[in-house]
């Protein structure tokens, strides 16, 4: 009888999707009338994408605490997202394709965001239309 012995390694699970997680759990918060909302892990670019909402008034002030694992950040929410969400895959966005994927993903003209990464850092689609860039859509929230 022949036995094969592998070798123990520990298998961790790993967030694939923290930016993805975040804002599904705002969301969620935010339909049950929560005041805040506690998100882990935490990413930069989840902190970028939330001063991004916080400085469009979507969300109120937000406190990071680092654990020594992956961080959590407790955000106060003021009850304006009706919705919010990431783009998966991060697909390209040309300067002049801005009009064309916020008619698709936003319900209006007159409000709502689609967050873009940009060589200008990570912006609104108001801002890089204004900077003349293309980027690759993360999100969008309204």
């Amino acid at each position: 009888i022949r036995t094969c012995l592998l070798p123990a390694f520990s298998e961790k699970m790993v967030r694939m999707a923290v930016l993805g997680d975040a804002l599904k759990t705002m969301l969620n918060a935010e339909k049950a009338g929560k005041r805040q909302v506690l998100i882990r892990p935490v990413s930069k670019v989840v902190i970028k994408f939330l001063k991004l909402m916080q400085k469009k008034n979507y969300i109120g002030d937000f406190e990071f605490v680092d654990d020594r694992r992956g961080g959590k950040i407790v955000i106060e929410l003021l009850g304006r997202i009706n919705k919010c969400g990431v783009i998966s895959p991060r697909f390209d966005v040309g300067v002049n394709q801005y009009e064309k994927v916020v008619s698709n993903l936003l319900p209006s003209r007159q409000f709502g965001y689609i967050v873009v990464t940009t060589i200008y850092g990570i912006i609104d689609h108001e801002r890089a239309r204004r900077k003349h860039t293309g980027g690759k859509i993360l999100g969008f929230f309204y």
